[in-house]
């Protein structure tokens, strides 16, 4: 046996959906506790959330992570070669 206090605006709220569903209050209840319990299971990871999305926009440079800063440094170069040769 459960008992809990609700504020008194979900009350009426809980109050309002029993009575359009013709439930009662308890089985509302009952029947959310069941529905997040269900739901819980299916929470996913960060990974998971995102998987469709990794190496979408591949660069197809491998070790990227490993030598940002001198990939970093190609690029910045480049791009001041450019610069001096106008």
């Amino acid at each position: 046996m459960i008992s809990l206090r609700l504020p008194p605006e979900l009350e009426r709220k809980l109050d309002s959906l029993a009575k359009s569903e013709g439930k009662s209050r308890s089985e509302i209840v009952k029947d959310s506790i069941l529905e997040y319990i269900k739901n819980r299971g299916k929470i996913k990871t960060p990974f998971e959330l995102g998987i469709d999305l990794f190496g979408k926009y591949s660069s197809e440079i491998t070790d990227l992570a490993q030598n940002r800063k001198t990939y970093l440094h190609k690029a910045i170069g480049k791009k001041n070669e450019k610069r001096s040769s106008h």
